[in-house]
Order: structure tokens, then sequence, then C-alpha cells
């Protein structure tokens, strides 16, 4: 073989190296291109799964494929279920800002709150559920650390406003209690039909039979009129006036 043989079948295996090469860096850029994991990523991927399927759609091996990862992975950072649950809990309330209260204006510290909690919850309605009940099937001191902030962060502003230790707790409970009831309450407000000028047949309201639901039927042009952050409102007015009494007579 000549020279010249030698040096061009010398070329043509350089190309078809550098050509495989460059395939093989293809085939890995994906991969290699991931965002590292952490339990900050695992945690919004699953809230995105639950906003738009349902708690019941997830599940470790959905969000893996969410995530591009073996399931098996993921349990580093949420060793089970309930564990997973408790932190897209977590993730939701860490938005949740308690102000400090300006002069002791401490009940309208709680209306804002109020208003920013709706808002998160109408942000995430399927998460509500879990708002609710992750306490339940978990003791206090248990919980991830950012589910008991505002806890913390409420029961020092009604201490500072001066409440008692005991009276703090209760007034807590109390607010937590009236918010969890009206956002449950507004997300069951479903329209049937939203072409239909009929309040009525808007709300379904007309599968009812009169004899045994007269009230019901009767409030449809309210019903049909529902406003949640006047709603919200008007039921702050009361929960704030019998706090206020309380903490006067402490």
């Amino acid at each position: 073989m000549d020279g010249t043989s030698t040096r061009a079948t010398a070329e043509a295996h350089s190309a078809e190296a550098q050509h495989a090469d460059a395939a093989g860096e293809r085939h890995r850029t994906p991969r290699s291109r991931r965002s590292t994991l952490s339990r900050e990523r695992v945690l919004a991927a699953a809230l995105r799964l639950v906003d738009a399927d349902g708690v019941e759609a997830l599940s470790m091996r959905r969000l893996g494929k969410a995530l591009d990862r073996d399931p098996m992975q993921l349990y580093r950072y949420a060793p089970s279920k309930d564990a997973l649950l408790d932190g897209i809990v977590e993730l939701v309330l860490s938005r949740l800002e308690v102000p400090q209260a300006g002069d002791g204006d401490w009940a309208e510290v709680l209306r804002r709150t109020a208003h920013d909690f709706r808002e998160l919850a109408l942000a995430h309605p399927n998460v509500v559920p879990l708002l609710v009940t992750r306490p339940l099937a978990t003791p206090l001191a248990l919980r991830p650390l950012g589910t008991l902030r505002p806890l913390e962060k409420l029961l020092d502003l009604f201490i500072t406003a001066g409440f008692g230790k005991r009276e703090a707790l209760h007034a807590y409970r109390l607010y937590m209690g009236f918010l969890h009831g009206h956002v449950l309450n507004e997300l069951q407000e479903r329209v049937l039909d939203p072409d239909e000028t009929d309040d009525l047949l808007r709300l379904g309201l007309h599968r009812l039979p009169l004899r045994e639901f007269p009230r019901i039927r009767a409030l449809a042009a309210e019903l049909a009129t529902y406003d949640g952050s006047r709603e919200l409102d008007e039921g702050l007015t009361v929960v704030l006036a019998g706090l206020g009494k309380q903490e006067a007579a402490g």
C-alpha cells in the first residue's frame, strides 16, 4: 500500500471515530443536562401532579417519570407516600406569610392572612383536603417543621396582642377551623351549566324535588352569585369580633 492510500485510510478511520464520538456525546447529553435532584424539586414535581390530577394520581412511579428518574431514587427525599404528602403540605404552607402586627392591629393581620390562605387554596384546590386532614394523621411533633411555622407565628401574634397562652391556642384553633371550613365550602360552589342564564338551571337545582327542598331552591339567586372573598370577610368580622372580646377580657 502506497503512502497516499495509507493516509486516506487513516483519515477515513479518524472521521469514523469522530463521528462515533459525536454520536455518543449526543446520546449522553440529555442525561448529563438533567438537574440535580433535591427535596425541593421532588416536592415541586409532586405538587404539580396533584394540581393536575389529584392526590389519588400521585405515586412514586408517576413522580419518577415526571422527573426522569428511577422511582427508587425518590425514597431518599420522601421515604413513604405519607412523607410525600406531608412534604406537599409543607411546600404550600411555606408560601403563607404571617406578617407581624403593626401598632397592635392583630385583627388586620389575621384578615390579610386569611385572604392569602384563601388564594393559596384556590390556586391548589386538590391540596386543600391534605391541608385539612394531614394533621389528623401525624402527631404535632412529628410533622415537617414548615407545617408548624404558621402555628408558631399565629401563636406569637396572639400572645403579643395580649392573649394568654391557653387563650392564644384557642384563638388559633377557632381561626384556622373557620378558614378550613370556608375554603372547603367555597370549593363546593360548583356551577352545573355556566352557559345557562336561569339560576335554577345553571346550578342544577331544578333536579331537586320542590316539596322536599323548597329552601334550597328558593336560594338559587344567592347561590348563583356566591362571592368567596366577600363571604370570607363577613365570616371574619364575626370571628374577629369574638376574639376581640376574648382578648379584652383576658
